[in-house]
């Protein structure tokens, strides 16, 4: 698998601005300056980076209440993100979206939800419309090891193979869906076994190294570009934060466990492979990071001092 240089040095960007991106808010959380709660994608950047690297502008995306990362690797402004996290009119959806309905339809973003398993409809919905253009348009669909248990996200699955959608859904097995550990809320140990029963491929792929994503979500892609149908990815990661917020102990996760994720920490080991490779040196990679950082300041800052919606924008985008 040949990937040129400077693709996966953007790779490694990108996992660090959502990183750093998620920490910022973690942090603006904790100290009361943004309202309402945040799901913090932190631990799983390899999945939306590795995800996304094969999708075109005008491909789209489906995504979670865990779904900053998923925008962010399609391209997503971290300013407006930022400002929507704020509630300002200059926001994704003009302060009236927050954290967990972020869209932005230019970038083919159909919306992060908050409903479990909500965006899997949807992402048939703009699977099937790609097909009907014929334009080679394909959809990711992004999902939880929990919402893999939804009813709509079923239905979803199985329409999507009896019409040979363009879509690939994309199972984020985090091992916890929301307080729940996978085996006290299923039977089989890989969700992507469970394929086989849609009459359509599935995989397990390491979760936690960007180029196994890249590898497995670029061949569903080109299978689904060439009318071959939809695909089932399980991505085995870990969050690093509890299901709301940044505090630990609240879910009683095992010392031990924590401690093995981070051990294989998704950016410190593409840094290190990128640098046992020749392409990557200590000095650039501490560039890259200090200019993210600065770039997520700049964000928060451009957020916190945008404008409040106005009252009479309360209705405006609300209805039609």
């Amino acid at each position: 698998m040949e990937i040129a240089r400077d693709k996966l040095l953007q790779m490694f960007r990108t996992m660090v601005t959502i990183r750093e991106f998620e920490d910022g808010a973690g942090r603006l959380s904790q100290e009361a300056r943004i309202p309402g709660v945040v799901h913090l994608y932190a631990g799983q950047e390899a999945v939306a980076v590795g995800a996304c690297a094969h999708l075109n502008r005008d491909d789209y995306i489906t995504s979670t209440h865990r779904g900053h990362g998923h925008l962010i690797a399609k391209g997503g402004d971290i300013r407006l993100m930022y400002a929507e996290l704020f509630g300002r009119a200059t926001g994704y959806c003009k302060g009236k979206g927050g954290s967990m309905h972020i869209a932005d339809l230019d970038l083919g973003i159909l919306g992060a939800n908050g409903i479990v398993g909500g965006g899997a409809p949807i992402a048939v919905g703009a699977a099937f419309a790609g097909k009907y253009r014929g334009r080679g348009q394909v959809c990711l669909c992004f999902l939880g090891d929990g919402a893999s248990n939804i009813g709509p996200v079923h239905e979803a699955t199985n329409m999507a193979a009896l019409y040979r959608l363009p879509l690939v859904f994309i199972c984020e097995n985090n091992l916890y869906g929301e307080y729940t550990r996978q085996e006290r809320e299923m039977a089989v140990v890989d969700i992507a076994d469970r394929a086989a029963a849609y009459g359509m491929p599935g995989r397990s792929v390491d979760g936690m190294d960007v180029l196994a994503v890249y590898e497995a979500v670029g061949e569903a892609v080109a299978r689904a570009r060439r009318g071959e149908g939809p695909s089932l990815l399980e991505c085995k990661t870990y969050r690093y934060y509890d299901h709301v917020g940044t505090s630990y102990g609240e879910e009683e996760r095992p010392a031990e466990e924590r401690e093995y994720w981070h051990s294989r920490d998704p950016i410190l080991f593409f840094r290190q492979r990128l640098a046992a490779d020749g392409l990557l040196s200590e000095k650039e990679a501490e560039a890259v990071i200090g200019e993210v950082r600065s770039q997520i300041e700049e964000a928060i800052k451009f957020g916190e001092e945008s404008p409040q919606p106005s009252v009479e924008d309360l209705t405006k985008d609300v209805y039609t």
